[in-house]
């Protein structure tokens, strides 16, 4: 349940780096962008650094407060608890990828940073975070030096369509559902094939459309425009589309695998409001209830700035949305794909292992 201070850290960290008395209008024209309102697409695509901001300094205090500080889903085992399996999840990146003691690994889209500090505690390596959020850079380098990570961990301000950094730097990279947002998964794919040292390896796990989707399908369409505009997606693709952008950025594609065949519990179960977890309680009926109950009082009283339920009926619409796309079939948050940068005769490779079985 949401304690005072929870609740407080919420309201006074809502809207990131935008001003309180600019919260409103800015959730406004993040809406407009959206098919439900009369966005397009095409609209969304040359405006996603714009439209990308202002959602995650928009929805940031929501994800961290709700989900913890690393902001994707993961299947789960029965028995396993949401952070656990959350957890499992980076250490199977961290393992595709083949990691070593001293690698330098790049995280594309890092969010705050929680995903990148359990990867590099787990393998011993140098992960740097790609980030263009301002909001979301500050926090994570607060969370970077709580965790003692400092001269481990670093981030790198900038757009994951030009990134500020030099050719063949990195010995592994991973985007974990990051990629999404890019306006093109081509250019996204040959930036991080750009950075990355010949012979070495791109883990990418990205949220996609399946085969089951049908682009005539009316109620598939509105699915797909409500995980758009929850999540600030300028296109969601399609599985077989982001396959063929890793080998059109050059790629040479290890596997593919959507991972959420392999579990019993799916990925979208923290979606369900008629699942009770006290590790999510944020996400059950109670929980959103309660939630609900205090953001309205906080605005209300303007200790939350104005614009707070908006946000807050917005990202309900992304949690609707995914668990009405994972429950048809038709989306998935957890498409894998192995990459490797094809080797030049005088490189040296990385054969640490890999595991291309269940996550």
């Amino acid at each position: 349940m949401m304690s005072k201070s929870a609740a407080l850290d919420l309201a006074s960290s809502l809207g990131g780096s935008i001003a309180k008395g600019q919260v409103k209008s800015a959730a406004e024209q993040y809406v407009n962008y959206h098919h439900i309102y009369g966005g397009e697409a095409e609209s969304r695509k040359s405006n996603y650094t714009d439209l990308v901001n202002k959602y995650y300094d928009l929805a940031t205090s929501f994800y961290e407060y709700g989900w913890g500080d690393s902001f994707h889903f993961a299947g789960r085992w029965h028995e396993e608890t949401f952070h656990e399996s959350i957890k499992r999840h980076q250490h199977f990146i961290a393992l595709q990828l083949g990691l070593k003691k001293g690698m330098k690994v790049l995280d594309v889209g890092c969010g705050i940073g929680g995903p990148l500090i359990e990867i590099a505690r787990f393998s011993s390596t140098l992960v740097t975070g790609l980030n263009n959020n301002d909001y979301q850079m500050s926090r994570g380098k607060e969370i970077i030096c709580a965790a003692g990570l400092s001269e481990q961990c670093n981030f790198v301000k900038g757009n994951f369509m030009e990134m500020p950094i030099a050719d063949n730097t990195f010995d592994a990279a991973y985007a974990l559902q990051a990629t999404c947002h890019a306006p093109d998964a081509r250019g996204a794919y040959s930036e991080v094939y750009r950075v990355l040292k010949p012979g070495q390896y791109f883990a990418l796990d990205e949220w996609c459309m399946t085969d089951r989707f049908d682009p005539n399908n009316g109620k598939h369409l509105s699915i797909k425009a409500d995980i758009e505009l929850g999540n600030g997606l300028p296109d969601i693709r399609t599985t077989h589309q982001c396959v063929q952008a890793m080998k059109d950025a050059g790629f040479e594609i290890i596997f593919a695998k959507d991972l959420a065949k392999d579990f019993p519990c799916p990925w979208y179960l923290p979606m369900d409001p008629s699942h009770f977890s006290w590790t999510s309680f944020q996400c059950t009926r109670p929980g959103r209830f309660i939630t609900r109950a205090i953001i309205n009082t906080l605005e209300f009283l303007h200790i939350a700035p104005a614009g707070s339920m908006g946000v807050y009926h917005f990202l309900q619409t992304a949690s609707e949305g995914l668990l009405k796309g994972g429950r048809e079939g038709i989306f998935t948050a957890t498409f894998f794909v192995l990459g490797r940068k094809p080797i030049g005769e005088t490189e040296i490779v990385n054969d640490g292992p890999r595991v291309s079985g269940i996550a």
